[in-house]
């Protein structure tokens, strides 16, 4: 049985969503992304909603001063959606519309709750060392990430090159899409089995900001080659270099500790740039200076000896 489905997301893990609704028979009542932001690039689930006449709205935020904005509550209630789908959303919605279709919300969520809730899960499951992830679909509720759990997929290496982005868009990305039509046909069939997540396993970390992606030299090779990894893309694990704030981006662990005090350059080597660790030498492709641009390690001119602070 088709349902009247609004979903609310951004990029392009919801567009892909949004598209197999469709392509499953699902009405599509609205479609909710954020504005684009100025100078950027128009946002992928925006642009199909556009292009498949979709009433679309674009909005940053639904509640001011930690209360719901009535008008827009009352414009969703207008839609008459009988499931709410939220397959890559950052704003915060209201109870007023998180729970107000018949069929509930079902939110997408890249760990394997309740381990790595919070808003850079991705990140975090490297930094830490995670070996193993997966995907989960769950009713949201008042808490960050701790509703009941509607479809959850597992079995996801994370191996000793994944970056942030790889194991995003190579691995979690489609194994996400999948995994949420697969629980909107579990509702719309009245077949989900909803499974109360487990507080004692419980983990929540908040979002990489630049002072948890600040580089420690004191700390063993390994928990750096994991830090650069998870903040790449972003937003960069960084230390400092002749007082400019230097991102290493594209690391690689390599073992074999040199004579090299820790954040000590090393030189290049096939075009990368080595860096003394303890226990091991961080291989970097990529690396950005200042606010400069991004280069490739042996465009940026750094010499070998240079020390990183």
């Amino acid at each position: 049985m088709a349902r009247r489905i609004a979903l609310f997301g951004q990029a392009a893990f919801a567009r892909d969503v949004l598209v197999r609704l469709v392509e499953a028979g699902h009405e599509i009542v609205g479609v909710y992304a954020p504005p684009d932001a100025a100078g950027g690039r128009p946002d992928p689930l925006a642009e199909e909603a556009a292009k498949r006449g979709f009433s679309s709205f674009r909005y940053k935020a639904f509640r001011r001063g930690g209360q719901a904005i009535p008008e827009r509550v009352a414009e969703y209630r207008a839609l008459g959606a009988e499931l709410n789908l939220m397959p890559y959303t950052t704003a915060i919605l209201p109870a007023q519309i998180v729970e107000a279709p018949r069929l509930g919300s079902l939110c997408f969520h890249p760990s394997l709750l309740p381990r790595f809730r919070g808003g850079a899960a991705i990140a975090w499951q490297i930094i830490l060392g995670e070996r193993e992830t997966g995907v989960t679909v769950f009713r949201p509720d008042a808490g960050v990430d701790t509703g009941p759990i509607v479809v959850q997929r597992g079995g996801v290496r994370i191996d000793d090159t994944d970056n942030a982005a790889t194991l995003y868009f190579q691995k979690l990305y489609p194994l996400g899409v999948d995994a949420m039509l697969e629980a909107v046909d579990a509702v719309d069939r009245g077949r989900a089995r909803l499974r109360a997540q487990d507080e004692s396993a419980a983990s929540f970390q908040g979002l990489v900001t630049d002072e948890a992606a600040r580089i420690d030299w004191q700390r063993p090779a390994a928990e750096l080659d994991r830090l650069v990894r998870g903040c790449d893309p972003q937003p960069g694990a960084h230390a400092l270099h002749r007082g400019q704030m230097l991102r290493l981006f594209d690391a690689r662990l390599l073992p074999g500790a040199g004579p090299e005090p820790p954040g000590t350059a090393i030189g290049l080597q096939d075009g990368r740039l080595l860096i003394a660790a303890r226990g091991g030498r961080l291989s970097i492709g990529k690396l950005r200076l200042g606010g400069g641009a991004k280069l490739a390690a042996a465009e940026a001119g750094l010499e070998a000896g240079e020390r990183f602070r």
